[in-house]
């Protein structure tokens, strides 16, 4: 692990991250998923929900369940799912402020698409604090936490593992970067104590204002 203030790559997850939980913006993505099961594939509203989660916990995302076992097009889906309400973000200065003043440069890289990203990332008055923006496109539809997906976009990027760090709230979304070099951070209201998991946090812009550099 490196010391954080040996850190030149800062590597963002998105939702549940850059913003809080209690935002309520990924239940309306959860709902759009279930409802496209739902609608793609005939199913009740409760086979749905379950298929949702199902493919969710063993694939990583619903939509990498979709493909594996329905051979489903990536793109409309990720297109009708992300048509949410976005007006349940506000900006955050502080955060802003916080990511602005690390040293080197800072990504995102999220299960969702990188135009969802961005549009997030506006929404939270984030714009323009990024040198690069990778969604589940660039891993070639391949989602955290598979090794592969984290090859392809790390490669893409062509970070220094060992001089990166990387936030995220899904705990086991860390557990890959932890084995290539990266300092993993758990950004939850629980951060977990798994031995893959560097730092934890419960805010994210207090850590990040609290960092030694």
């Amino acid at each position: 692990m490196a010391q954080l203030t040996d850190i030149d790559t800062w590597v963002f997850d998105l939702d549940n991250t850059l913003y809080p939980p209690d935002m309520a913006l990924f239940p309306q993505v959860n709902a759009k998923m279930a409802a496209y099961v739902r609608d793609t594939l005939g199913v009740s509203q409760a086979e749905a929900d379950a298929l949702r989660h199902h493919y969710y916990t063993v694939h990583g995302t619903t939509l990498a369940g979709l493909m594996a076992h329905h051979d489903i097009d990536p793109a409309p889906y990720l297109v009708a799912v992300h048509d949410i309400d976005f007006t349940v973000l506000s900006p955050d200065p502080q955060l802003a402020a916080a990511i602005a003043a690390l040293p080197g440069r800072k990504i995102i890289y999220t299960n969702g698409t990188a135009p969802y990203a961005e549009t997030v990332a506006e929404a939270r008055g984030l714009g323009g604090l990024f040198d690069a923006i990778y969604g589940v496109e660039h891993a070639d539809y391949h989602p955290k936490p598979s090794a592969l997906a984290f090859d392809t976009v790390f490669a893409k990027d062509a970070l220094t593992p060992n001089r990166a760090a990387m936030f995220e709230d899904e705990a086991r979304n860390l557990r890959v970067p932890h084995a290539l070099g990266l300092t993993t951070i758990h950004v939850s209201p629980t951060p977990a104590q798994d031995d893959f998991i560097h730092h934890g946090t419960q805010d994210l812009t207090q850590f990040l204002q609290r960092l030694p550099y």
